[in-house]
């Protein structure tokens, strides 16, 4: 079942790529456990990036992020998975239809926070990014290792709060790169702004 599930979704992520490619749009799956900063990090980067941006928000209940994502005044399309534990690629299809993101535009793909199920279902984005904050432990890429290695990206978020927590970020991304040594890892805080150039950068080299 598992195998015919996951080929199934891994078709229709084909599709979704073909569809993004055609029409020149970025798209990035944000992942993360709850509380990371993620849609924190989504308010900031709306408020920065040139050109068109639009956010596909993954929540198992509510729309209180979609409604903060659009008072940014980005196209928002919230997408509700009750007791789903992240979004799939049929999801991802329906909402981008909902969106119609003209050529050359990014999409942020904000999953629904969970460190396990997400990494296992291709959504047909270009690249995979997981958010981490300097709250939740260093050995976080040791203990859900299957999401570290098919990151592309890694953040670590809410550095200014490393002067009051026990989290050593070269230790962190050292863990990281021992099940992905390709990881790129940006350091960086979401509340403050240190860092989110080096963020924006990156977006830009995609």
């Amino acid at each position: 079942m598992e195998i015919n599930v996951l080929a199934k979704n891994d078709a229709i992520a084909r599709d979704n790529r073909a569809w993004l490619r055609r029409r020149d749009v970025l798209a990035l799956n944000l992942m993360s456990s709850p509380g990371s900063g993620k849609t924190t990090l989504l308010e900031r980067t709306l408020s920065q990036l040139p050109g068109p941006v639009a956010v596909i928000e993954g929540d198992q209940e509510t729309s209180l992020d979609a409604s903060r994502i659009r008072r940014t005044g980005a196209p928002v399309v919230q997408v509700n998975t009750g007791a789903g534990c992240h979004l799939d690629a049929s999801l991802v299809a329906s909402a981008l239809s909902s969106l119609a993101p003209p050529p050359g535009s990014v999409v942020f793909v904000e999953n629904v926070g969970n460190l396990v199920c997400p990494a296992m279902f291709d959504l047909g984005e270009r690249r995979k990014v997981v958010v981490i904050s300097v709250t939740e432990g260093t050995d976080k890429p040791l203990k859900y290792p299957y999401m570290f290695a098919a990151a592309d990206l890694v953040i670590v978020n809410k550095i200014d709060l490393l002067p009051y927590v026990d989290f050593d970020v070269d230790l962190c991304a050292k863990h990281a790169r021992s099940v992905n040594p390709d990881l790129t890892v940006l350091p960086l805080s979401a509340t403050t702004g240190a860092g989110l150039d080096a963020w924006y950068a990156w977006i830009a080299a995609q």
